[in-house]
């Protein structure tokens, strides 16, 4: 299929679509002027419609770049997730209508369609050459009688009651918050107020896009959206989590395995939310599932109760069992510690030392771990400063200095100048622009980023750490015994699923994460057995 640019596609769509296909003027602009495709090529792309593929979908796709559209929020979603949601919409009951937010070039849309032949078909598009598109599939599939376009942000749509129940099913676009302008953010605010929720100004359009389905829709409507899963721990999407027992009616949640990558060319998460409008379900329903092949008709999961869910911070932990301990007096690793990220230093070329010519008094180059690797290599014990960098850490105030150290310092502080270690951001936010200010020695270090569960290390020597790293800061002094035997428990039962988890596999560790995480009691720790350390 000869479709080699933007205008090729607009020019097939709007072949396919038919000339009376009540467009927009957006629509219009983009169809070339030229002879029509040949009619071989349109009895292919249609014959590829009529078998379930998206053509040009496909070839939207591949025109335009993912960067582009990830700004845009047009992630297409494959098959198998469209299919495991509309079969779970058929098993609750026939929709009068059926409304696809961002319904990009129909794949929601035309396959809820099939399986409900009578239903009325709302799509709402902003990108005129999707909307085109989904024309063009609509009307291959003898669609284009029962269906509407709204050219125009979802957020803006007015829609007419209709008889009986309406179904929204779709993949809510993933705008991040930056992208989104104060009149929107101010929207969203308002909205949320009027169904008592606090939003957060942080949150991405998808959670835009759930409080305006809360706005538009009516007890017993139904639907189920798929969107990245960030929202059930991160804050900006308490706001989501609470909707769902204010009247948005949730039911399920279905959260896909990171590594199973469920969008092709988008490093994203991927969770399928499940609602009944307006239904008081008793309890909410949790899932994992490791491959889209997995997913069903989104039907299972383990029910967890809105009281337990009302006092979980991080909703992702409640799809992997409780710990043993948690139910013998066990107690959490922040009732123990405070978990700090180490410092960053704004430049690292110029404060960890290395490049400079000159020469620095001793006292403010100190050993530092600035390397994640360098804490795998050494679980679970650092025994040596060996092939550790050191990190140039001056004092606020250089008049704490000798003479001679005094000269020094100012040497290298015109060749930092000369850097731009001055101009960098964190250099202008700090009480003076030299000042690294590093963290005291931790007697606990882990990492908190990689495809591996952290690493637990004891720190004897007393090392500094930057922000490739926590430290573990006990709130009254423990005993070294006790130390010794937290570090080595952590070590052999933190696993990746009680961090965030993003696309691929990558886990990050916040530290209010970890300071979450459910861990024995001192009395527990001298008890327990210790567990085998995990190879690194």
């Amino acid at each position: 299929m000869p479709v080699a640019s933007a205008p090729d596609l607009a020019a097939l769509a709007f072949a396919l679509a038919g000339s009376d296909a009540p467009l927009s003027e957006a629509e219009r602009a983009l169809v070339p002027e030229g002879p029509a495709p040949h009619p071989r090529h349109l009895r292919q792309v249609c014959e590829a419609i009529g078998r379930g593929d998206d053509p040009l979908g496909s070839a939207f796709c591949r025109l335009r770049s993912p960067e582009v559209r990830r700004r845009q929020g047009a992630v297409y979603t494959p098959r198998p997730i469209v299919d495991a949601m509309v079969a779970w919409s058929a098993a609750e009951k026939t929709p009068a209508r059926i409304v696809d937010p961002g319904a990009g070039s129909g794949r929601f849309l035309l396959a809820a369609g099939k399986a409900f032949p009578d239903a009325e078909l709302v799509a709402v598009e902003v990108d005129p050459l999707a909307a085109l598109m989904l024309r063009a599939n609509a009307s291959a599939l003898n669609m284009a009688g029962r269906l509407s376009v709204h050219p125009e942000d979802y957020r803006a749509v007015v829609l007419p009651r209709v008889d009986g129940p309406t179904l929204f099913l779709g993949n809510p676009p993933y705008v991040r918050h930056h992208e989104i302008s104060a009149g929107w953010k101010r929207w969203m605010a308002g909205v949320a107020a009027a169904n008592g929720l606090k939003a957060s100004k942080l949150a991405g359009l998808h959670v835009h896009f759930f409080l305006k389905t809360r706005e538009i829709a009516r007890a017993g409507d139904f639907g189920a959206f798929i969107t990245s899963a960030e929202w059930l721990d991160v804050n900006y999407g308490e706001v989501l989590r609470r909707l769902l027992t204010n009247g948005l009616g949730g039911v399920s949640l279905h959260v896909i395995d990171p590594r199973a990558m469920p969008f092709a060319d988008a490093a994203t998460t991927g969770a399928i939310t499940c609602f009944r409008v307006g239904a008081q379900e008793r309890q909410l329903r949790f899932r994992s599932v490791a491959t889209l092949g997995g997913l069903g008709n989104l039907r299972g999961g383990r029910p967890v109760s809105w009281s337990r869910l009302d006092e979980t911070a991080r909703w992702s932990s409640l799809l992997r069992p409780e710990t043993a301990h948690t139910s013998r007096g066990g107690t959490s690793l922040g009732e123990l510690c405070r978990v700090h990220r180490g410092q960053v230093t704004g430049c690292n070329a110029v404060w960890i030392a290395g490049d400079y010519p000159g020469t620095l008094p001793e006292a403010v180059s100190v050993p530092a771990v600035t390397k994640a690797r360098e804490l795998f290599h050494a679980a679970p014990r650092l025994a040596s400063v060996a092939g550790l960098r050191r990190v140039i850490d001056l004092p606020a105030d250089l008049d704490e200095l000798g003479a001679d150290e005094y000269a020094q310092v100012r040497q290298f502080l015109e060749w930092a100048r000369l850097m731009g270690a001055d101009r960098s951001y964190v250099a202008r936010h700090r009480r003076s622009w030299w000042a690294v200010a590093l963290r005291p020695p931790a007697p606990i270090l882990s990492t908190y980023m990689a495809r591996r569960p952290p690493a637990f290390v004891r720190n004897p020597c007393g090392v500094r750490h930057l922000n490739i790293a926590h430290g573990l800061y006990p709130r009254d002094p423990l005993p070294e015994p006790v130390l010794d035997a937290l570090c080595v428990w952590l070590q052999g039962n933190v696993c990746v699923s009680s961090g965030r988890t993003y696309a691929g596999g990558l886990t990050k560790f916040e530290p209010k994460e970890l300071e979450r995480i459910p861990i024995p009691s001192i009395g527990q720790l001298y008890d327990l057995p210790e567990p085998p350390v995990r190879p690194i």
